[in-house]
C-alpha cells in the first residue's frame, strides 16, 4: 500500500487547510488511518484516526473541536480538515494505515503498517 499526503502549506493563524491522503490499492476501505504530526525537535505525535467503516473516529485533545477527519472510500481517499489553526500545528504531517475491523482504531504509530511521505503545514502568528 503506497500512500500519498497532500495538501499542506503556508496559513496564517486561525486559517484552514484541508490535508489529502490517498492510498494506490482498492482494499484501502479495509484499513484505519490515522493522522501523526512531528514537529522540528519533538516526537511524532497521534492527530486523529478515522475507522476504515468510516463510524469511528478520535481526536487528540489538542486538536479536538478544531480538526475533523473523514475518508471517501470510493476515491480511496481520506482528508484531515483543519480550522482555526495555531502555530503550535506547525509540523511535517503524516497519514498511516493499518488494516482492521470495522471500528477499528489506533493512537500508537508502532501498530501502522504503512506511512505516507509527510506534508508540511506551516502556521504563521
Amino acid at each position: 500500500v503506497q500512500l500519498q499526503a497532500s495538501g499542506g502549506g503556508l496559513v496564517q493563524a486561525g486559517g484552514s487547510l484541508r490535508l489529502s491522503c490517498e492510498a494506490s490499492v482498492r482494499t484501502f476501505r479495509s484499513y484505519a488511518v490515522g493522522w501523526f504530526r512531528q514537529a522540528p525537535g519533538k516526537e511524532r505525535e497521534f492527530v486523529a484516526v478515522i475507522s476504515w467503516s468510516g463510524g469511528t473516529t478520535y481526536y487528540a485533545d489538542s486538536v479536538k473541536g478544531r480538526f475533523t477527519i473523514s475518508r471517501d472510500n470510493a476515491k480511496n481517499t481520506v482528508y484531515l480538515q483543519m480550522n482555526s489553526l495555531k502555530p503550535e500545528d506547525t509540523a511535517v504531517y503524516y497519514c498511516a494505515a493499518v488494516p482492521g475491523s470495522p471500528a477499528y482504531i489506533s493512537t500508537m504509530p508502532r501498530v501502522y503498517d504503512y506511512w505516507g511521505q509527510g506534508t508540511l503545514v506551516t502556521v504563521s502568528s
